[in-house]
C-alpha cells in the first residue's frame, strides 16, 4: 500500500467509510513498530471514542468447571492429550460468592460463565438461574460453552441468560479437535434465539497471516456480533502451539485497531474488546476489557484473579487510566 493509499484509507475510516477485506490485509502487512502501525491505531482510537461517545464496558468471567477438555485446542491449558490443569469445579456456593463479588461493585455490563466444551447441562441451567436471582438485575449474564443447539439456548435464555460468547477460532478444526461447521451452527442458534453474540479475532499468534486474521475477524462482521474483539495467545510451555511464540501486545493493538475500524459496517455492534487487558489495546479502538476469576485457559494457576487475570477494580482502573472514564450499564 503507498503513502497515498493509506492516507486515502485512513482518511476514509475517519469520515466512517470502513476499510474492506483487502485493504484490512494491506493495513495488516505493515510492521506493529512502523509509522503507517501507529497511524492506524491512532485513528482507531478516535474512532472508537467517537462512536462509543468515550463509554467503556467491564465484563467479568468465572472459570466454573474444568476438566480434560475434548475440544483438544493446542492452545489452551485444559486440550485433551496435553492438560496443564487438574479437575476443579466450583460449588454453588463458591459460584454465588464469586458472582456476587463481581457483580455488586455495579460495575459490569455483564458476566459469563466459563465452562469446558463438554459440560454438565442441567448443573448449567441451575447456576444460571441460580447467579441471575443472585446479581444486580443490570448486569447482564452471558455464557463461554461449548456448541449446543437452539433449544437448549432457548432453555438458558428462559434460565436469565442474556448472551453468549462463541468463536469460529483461527485454524478451527486444525488447531483445535472441533467442527467448523458445529462452531457456525451454534453461532446461529443463538443468535436466532435473540441473545447477544460476543465474538473475537483468536487467538492470534505470529504465524497467522494477515489474510487469515481479515477472514476470521471479517466473519464477526458479517454475521453481525454484539461484541468484536482481539485476542493474542499466550505462549505457555508445553503445549503444542508454543513452538510458534507469541505476539507483541503491540503487533495485538494493531489487530484490534483493523478490527476497529473495518467494524463500521456494521450497526450491532456494541463494543471493541482486547484480551487479554492491556492499555495499548485501550487506546487502539478497544473500549472494553475484562475481569477474571477461577480457571482461565492461558493460565495453569487454580484461580487466576491475581496471577494472569485482572480483579473488577484493576480493570476499571486500566480503563480510566487511558481516558475511557464513563462504564456502560447493561439493564
Amino acid at each position: 500500500m503507498s503513502d497515498a493509499h493509506i492516507r486515502h484509507t485512513l482518511d476514509a475510516a475517519w469520515d466512517g467509510v470502513a476499510p474492506g477485506r483487502e485493504q484490512c490485509v494491506e493495513l495488516l502487512r505493515y510492521p506493529a513498530v512502523s509509522p503507517e502501525a501507529a497511524l492506524t491505531r491512532a485513528v482507531a482510537d478516535s474512532v472508537s471514542r467517537r462512536r462509543f461517545a468515550g463509554q467503556a464496558m467491564l465484563l467479568g468471567q468465572i472459570g466454573i468447571a474444568t476438566d480434560e477438555c475434548p475440544g483438544g485446542c493446542g492452545f489452551c491449558v485444559f486440550g485433551q492429550g496435553h492438560a496443564l490443569f487438574d479437575v476443579t469445579a466450583l460449588d454453588r456456593a463458591e459460584l454465588l460468592q464469586r458472582s456476587k463479588a463481581f457483580a455488586d461493585s455495579g460495575q459490569l455490563y455483564a458476566l459469563f460463565l466459563m465452562t469446558m466444551h463438554d459440560f454438565d447441562r442441567e448443573a448449567l441451567l441451575d447456576d444460571v438461574a441460580a447467579v441471575r436471582a443472585a446479581i444486580p438485575a443490570q448486569t447482564r449474564l452471558v455464557a463461554n460453552i461449548g456448541d449446543c443447539e437452539r433449544e437448549y439456548w432457548r432453555d438458558l435464555r428462559e434460565a436469565g441468560l442474556s448472551g453468549a460468547y462463541h468463536v469460529l477460532r483461527l485454524r478451527e478444526g486444525t488447531d483445535t479437535s472441533l467442527d467448523p461447521a458445529a462452531r457456525k451452527s451454534t453461532i446461529a442458534a443463538l443468535r436466532d434465539e435473540g441473545l447477544d453474540w460476543y465474538y473475537c479475532c483468536e487467538p492470534i499468534g505470529p504465524e497467522h497471516t494477515p489474510e487469515e486474521l481479515v477472514e476470521q475477524m471479517f466473519f464477526g462482521l458479517d454475521h453481525e456480533c454484539f461484541q468484536h474483539a482481539a485476542m493474542r495467545r499466550v505462549c505457555q510451555p508445553n503445549l503444542p502451539l508454543a513452538v510458534h511464540g507469541q505476539i507483541s501486545e503491540l503487533r495485538l493493538a494493531q489487530v484490534v485497531a483493523v478490527v476497529t475500524l473495518a467494524m463500521q459496517a456494521s450497526p450491532s455492534l456494541r463494543s471493541i474488546a482486547v484480551h487479554e487487558p492491556n492499555v495499548l489495546g485501550l487506546c487502539s479502538g478497544a473500549n472494553t476489557v475484562y475481569a477474571e476469576t477461577g480457571a482461565n485457559p492461558r493460565d495453569t494457576a487454580a484461580d487466576t484473579a491475581g496471577h494472569r487475570g485482572l480483579d473488577v477494580n484493576g480493570a476499571a482502573a486500566m480503563v480510566a487510566e487511558v481516558g475511557w472514564t464513563e462504564l456502560m450499564q447493561g439493564a
